[in-house]
């Protein structure tokens, strides 16, 4: 039995509307959880295969592959991460931020931007992801995911709102990686037929998610809210390809954090390449 993470938010539907669990139906389990969990269930070996955040690859570095061609990244605006503050960036210097309890990606970015890019440095404070209870004390709060998607729906009392994927572009031109498909390496070495079978069937759901969103849409649309003409928007402007041009904006991310004291060290990715399963 494999277990396979799902990050339990709206960003991921498109590779997994289409998997079909049923084909393996006693070879695997699918877990949905917030990213912070994956990471940390990741880790702890408990779950297999799946999504975590592109910080976490790094923070457990040599431990995982990344599954090529899978990825949530973003080439300028994301539409799920924000950061809502009640002043412009530049103004942000020794200002109390809230940092959301969900992601280690996004957070890590933040600071890349704020102190690297902006050249100011805020007071950090981690909270669970309610914007309204974290803008009491703070003059700015991030929110990633779900919880940044409604947020951003609502009518803003704070007069700033930053998209940190429009941000990243803005000041290097590459893609953010925000989530790759991590496998731990001794699976790997143990279940190369069946995680090769996996992977190919994450890429149909995945092409299938990309070519008929109607569906999805009409789903999200009833059970979650927003408008057909947002959600399609959002999913066209995400990338869940993971290439060469992914991999040079995902390590000078890690060049970045390191040079921060983020990381220990600027990582490099490792990519798993099975036999027929080719990345670039």
């Amino acid at each position: 039995m494999i277990t396979i993470g799902k990050i339990d938010y709206k960003n991921v539907l498109p590779i997994y509307y289409y998997f079909d669990e049923e084909k393996f139906k006693g070879q695997l389990e699918i877990v949905p959880q917030v990213p912070a969990q994956l990471n940390r269930q990741m880790r702890e070996g408990r779950i297999d295969l799946g999504p975590i955040s592109s910080f976490a690859y790094a923070d457990n570095d040599g431990a995982y592959f990344i599954l090529p061609n899978l990825s949530i990244s973003s080439l300028g605006q994301v539409r799920s991460v924000f950061l809502f503050s009640k002043r412009p960036l530049e103004e942000l210097d020794d200002a109390p931020i809230a940092l959301t309890s969900s992601s280690a990606t996004s957070v890590a970015l933040l600071k890349i931007i704020l102190e690297k890019f902006v050249q100011v440095k805020p007071r950090y404070g981690t909270m669970a992801p309610n914007l309204e209870d974290m803008m009491k004390e703070h003059e700015a709060a991030l929110l990633i995911g779900d919880d940044a998607l409604l947020a951003s729906w609502q009518k803003q009392p704070y007069p700033y709102v930053y998209d940190l994927g429009a941000e990243w572009y803005k000041h290097t031109g590459m893609y953010m990686v925000f989530a790759v498909w991590a496998l731990r390496k001794e699976v790997a070495l143990e279940r190369e037929e069946l995680l090769a079978t996996v992977y190919h069937a994450f890429q149909d759901s995945k092409l299938k998610g990309q070519h008929n969103l109607d569906p999805l849409i009409r789903e999200l649309c009833s059970t979650f809210g927003g408008t057909p003409s947002f959600w399609n928007a959002y999913y066209t402007g995400l990338s869940y390809d993971f290439d060469e041009a992914h991999k040079e904006g995902l390590e000078y991310y890690y060049q970045l954090a390191h040079e921060l004291g983020l990381l220990p060290q600027a990582s490099r990715v490792q990519v798993w390449e099975p036999k027929g399963i080719a990345f670039g």
